[in-house]
């Protein structure tokens, strides 16, 4: 049976003074089921508040008062807290390093599993910036949030180019370049008039991914990274837990180094987050169907979606995305545009082999919709459609 849409709102977390041992005051079992959902509640108004604010400079500088949505987030938590019986944060300062250590799974939180995985926090513990769960939760929803925001962008990009290979084209550079430096206008194979279409999309790189006044990237996904406490990594090996946005990359390679950050602009965090990060899984899925020799064209439209070519009567789409928590892809597929007949949900091999990634997908489809929606991957995409086309000919 599909679970219930994740409704997050307005509590808190354990403070990192919170007394040792302390114990939880119980309530009445009439009123466990009420103090659940106000925890997820509260984990998903906390997820909107740490996405909202990531981009404001200087957090530990806040004055009072606070802006509105952090204020309520801060008095929701402290009375979840109190109600807990726990200490709660002082401030939005101490809120944000208490978002580093508190987990979905927390009893103040106790966000069930089937919706997001229980170890999963809303502040990153090394780079102190949104994780990816917080920014997929901050999303789920009817306004759609950080997700939405990066369609609305891509729309509005879409509208200016025309549909077609200049949006296309567009679309492909800001996927391969979510950080450009001044030398790269006068590289081999920059277009201008790409540039012209997209330089909107770009900022300044902002001081919170600065590392000792320098800028970091990972280099196998291309987003920001940061050494622990902002300071630069010295040269060689290191044990370093160094962050980067992608947050699944492996470190076998140190990030690469822009002393010039005044020289770069980086991509809106939505883009990097729901546009670059699908990218590789998209080429990789692109790539497997032109070698099998099934056609497809890109749909008009923000996705990361395909429709094949030649097969039938039935309507066969691809769509790609790059999401750690199962449930809430479920969600969004449930909600989002109408399906095509068949939809073949292509994600990353390390993501769908993770223990319980497919079962958790599929639990929190709808009945009616887990026969026409697949999850894959680029290496599983073209068998599967394979045995789908021959359990077609079977049926007929």
């Amino acid at each position: 049976m599909r679970s219930g849409p994740l409704v997050l709102g307005g509590a808190r977390h354990r403070g990192r003074g919170m007394r040792a041992g302390a114990t939880r005051r119980a309530g009445p079992p009439d009123t466990a089921e009420a103090s659940a959902g106000g925890g997820i509640a509260l984990f998903r108004e906390l997820a909107r508040m740490v996405a909202a604010l990531a981009e404001v400079q200087g957090l530990r500088s806040f004055a009072l008062p606070y802006p509105g949505l952090a204020q309520r987030a801060l008095d929701h938590t402290v009375m979840r807290c109190l109600d807990a019986g726990e200490t709660p944060p002082r401030s939005l300062p101490e809120l944000w390093e208490w978002c580093r250590s508190i987990p979905a799974g927390d009893p103040l939180f106790a966000v069930p599993p089937s919706l997001v995985t229980p170890g999963a926090t809303l502040v990153h513990p090394v780079g102190r910036m949104p994780t990816r769960s917080c920014l997929e939760v901050a999303s789920h929803g009817p306004d759609g949030g950080v997700a939405a925001h990066a369609r609305a962008l891509l729309g509005d990009l879409e509208a200016r180019c025309g549909p077609g290979e200049r949006y296309l084209q567009c679309r492909r550079f800001l996927a391969r370049h979510p950080v450009v430096h001044q030398q790269d206008r006068f590289g081999p194979g920059w277009s201008k008039a790409v540039w012209s279409r997209v330089k909107d999309l770009y900022g300044p790189l902002p001081e919170s991914l600065l590392a000792d006044g320098d800028f970091l990237y990972c280099p196998s996904c291309r987003l920001p990274a940061l050494p622990p406490d902002k300071a630069l990594p010295v040269p060689g090996p290191s044990d370093a837990d160094i962050w980067c946005e992608g947050e699944e990359c492996s470190r076998e390679d140190p990030p690469v180094l822009i002393r010039e950050p005044d020289q770069a602009w980086i991509l809106r965090r939505s883009l990097r987050t729901f546009l670059v990060l699908p990218h590789r899984t998209e080429d990789a899925a692109r790539e497997a169907l032109d070698r099998a020799g099934i056609e497809h064209e890109a749909l008009p439209a923000p996705l990361s979606a395909y429709r094949l070519k030649d097969t039938g009567p039935e309507i066969v789409d691809i769509q790609v995305y790059d999401r750690l928590q199962p449930a809430l892809l479920a969600a969004h597929l449930t909600e989002g545009a109408p399906l095509a007949d068949r939809t073949l949900v292509v994600v990353p091999d390390v993501l769908a082999g993770r223990d319980g990634y497919r079962e958790t997908f599929t639990g929190a489809l709808p009945v009616p919709l887990r026969d026409r929606l697949e999850l894959t991957t680029p290496v599983d995409l073209v068998p599967d459609l394979g045995r789908a086309r021959r359990a077609e000919k079977d049926d007929a």
